[in-house]
């Protein structure tokens, strides 16, 4: 990472996610206590912002300005911090899925605030933000996330397929090309350590999503994700939300490790598994 905003500590003990070790053993999954309901917060960037910037071929930018020195820039979501990508209704889960789901919103022991990587809308919803660093030289494009541990994610646009065997990771596999002023990333090979959303919708290694980011403006972009997922959900479904760009800044210098000493960020002083009153990653 280039500058250094400042010094983040977080993490605590790395913990895998254990499908189903969290679900009550008894009797049948609780009722969501808060924030589940059909009216999500859907902030849009300003109308009045310009127009995208452009390369000079005329294809729009996932970064800053084509002209002069490129200052940089991230990208941080226009989302409520509790809100789950799709209305809880309308999420088509599967009986285990939607147990684990709603379990999760008592359990909050999420895998991202304890150093693991998160793909698919959980990489977009961190506060920290994410940066885009298109190489065309090498035909690639990297999606840095800093909110966490020091990962980043490769869409490969030199025309390839997906290989047919893979070593399941938080990122998977991405391939990506442009329709239009949309840049679309297809994604398999998802491992089951990390929740899709900061509200925990799960998923399995069945996980194939279309990713799609659309620059709407100089400070907007609209990112939807399609997911379908046999494993946990009974039809494919499809969530968005916007993200507002943010020139000049760079990624925080985020350390996040073992024994740390601030539990209180991640899920409360350990009395209790709440996150709503913290700030978390």
């Amino acid at each position: 990472m280039r500058s250094r905003l400042g010094l983040v500590i977080a993490g605590g003990l790395c913990l895998s996610p254990l499908f189903g070790g969290f679900l009550h053993a008894q009797g049948p999954a609780p009722t969501p206590p808060r924030g589940l309901s059909p009216n999500i917060t859907r902030r849009e960037p300003a109308k009045d912002a310009g127009p995208a910037p452009r390369l000079p071929n005329g294809r729009v930018m996932l970064g800053g300005p084509a002209t002069g020195k490129d200052p940089g820039g991230l990208w941080t979501p226009m989302f409520g911090i509790l809100d789950p990508i799709l209305e809880y209704p309308k999420v088509p889960f599967q009986p285990w899925a939607k147990a684990l789901y709603e379990d999760r919103q008592i359990q909050e022991l999420e895998p991202h605030t304890r150093c693991h990587p998160s793909g698919v809308a959980r990489q977009f919803m961190t506060p920290y933000g994410v940066e885009f660093v298109e190489m065309p030289e090498l035909q690639r494009v990297y999606i840095m996330d800093e909110g966490g541990p020091h990962t980043f994610r490769i869409v490969y646009m030199d025309g390839r397929s997906h290989p047919t065997t893979l070593t399941p990771s938080a990122y998977g596999h991405s391939i990506g090309w442009w329709e239009g002023d949309t840049f679309v990333v297809d994604t398999v090979g998802y491992n089951e350590k990390f929740w899709l959303d900061r509200r925990g919708l799960p998923h399995t290694n069945q996980l194939h999503t279309i990713e799609r980011f659309t620059r709407v403006n100089a400070v907007g972009m609209k990112y939807e994700a399609t997911i379908d997922d046999p494993g946990a959900y009974t039809a494919p479904w499809t969530g968005w939300f916007y993200m507002q760009f943010t020139p000049g800044q760079e990624l925080w210098e985020y350390v996040c490790q073992q024994s740390n000493f601030a539990p209180e960020l991640m899920v409360g002083g350990f009395d209790k598994m709440d996150r709503t009153t913290t700030v978390v990653p």
